[in-house]
């Protein structure tokens, strides 16, 4: 990496579970996050203002692309925070951005429906994780109402919308990072989980209304069935990294939203 910049530059890693992120500090204290091999996407998302600005993209001699970021000052969002009305009026943005689908639809990104869904899930929970009771009746669940769930719009959907995904600049702005996990899909695929996670029940009404859409019963069990679904894939890869307590976590979120 420092031979992209010069030796005026420290490059050290940014950390995540990839390893393809770094953080590049200038002498004159000038800061960038570099990326290895980031989406064509991420350009798209730059000029939507959903992600800090995109400076460059540079291809390297081993094929590589590596793109670069303005470094912002800031932090991720509480909890608590995931429930106001700038979190709601952004993810309409992106839900309803026609450049994002445009260009995942250029990159060949499968839509992610029910079916589509269930068999990823299918392939991913073992036999040890599927003898939890509570794992038995959401499985149950989202059977029963796999046919239900067809929805006729797809959108840009994030796939992993936890708070610590939002940024919030030291100059106000706010931020949806770590794209990598993006999918065309229901939007109930991101607010279900956002709702669930973050939102008193009592309260869900109001938020979807600053979203721009009616707290509908068909709305209501797709957002469970697809929170459902998450849930049992992020069990079962804590599970297979080894992080017994967050997997314990949400055997406790699974039971929640099975009663909700």
């Amino acid at each position: 990496m420092e031979y992209l910049l010069g030796q005026d530059w420290e490059i050290t890693p940014a950390g995540g579970a990839t390893g393809k992120a770094y953080i590049a500090k200038h002498q004159d204290e000038q800061q960038l996050f570099l990326k290895r091999n980031s989406s064509p996407f991420l350009a798209v998302l730059s000029a939507e203002g959903i992600v800090p600005k995109l400076v460059w993209t540079k291809r390297v001699e081993n094929g590589d692309v590596i793109t670069a970021q303005h470094w912002l000052q800031g932090r991720e969002l509480r909890p608590e925070e995931m429930a106001t009305g700038r979190v709601a009026r952004l993810m309409s943005k992106i839900h309803s951005s026609q450049p994002l689908l445009s260009m995942l639809e250029k990159l060949d990104k499968e839509k992610v429906d029910p079916y589509t869904s269930m068999r990823h899930l299918e392939q991913q929970l073992d036999a040890e994780v599927m003898m939890h009771e509570d794992v038995h009746s959401a499985l149950e669940f989202l059977y029963e109402y796999l046919q239900e769930v067809r929805h006729g719009e797809y959108v840009v959907c994030h796939g992993d919308i936890n708070h610590n995904n939002w940024l919030l600049s030291d100059e106000d702005e706010l931020y949806l990072i770590d794209w990598d996990g993006a999918m065309i899909a229901d939007p109930a695929m991101d607010l279900g989980m956002l709702l669930y996670k973050y939102v008193e029940a009592g309260d869900w009404e109001e938020w979807l209304a600053q979203y721009g859409l009616a707290f509908t019963p068909h709305l209501h069990l797709r957002m469970k069935w697809y929170a459902i679904v998450q849930v049992l894939a992020s069990i079962q890869w804590d599970k297979d990294t080894g992080r017994l307590h967050e997997m314990n976590k949400g055997l406790r979120e699974l039971a929640q939203i099975l009663r909700r």
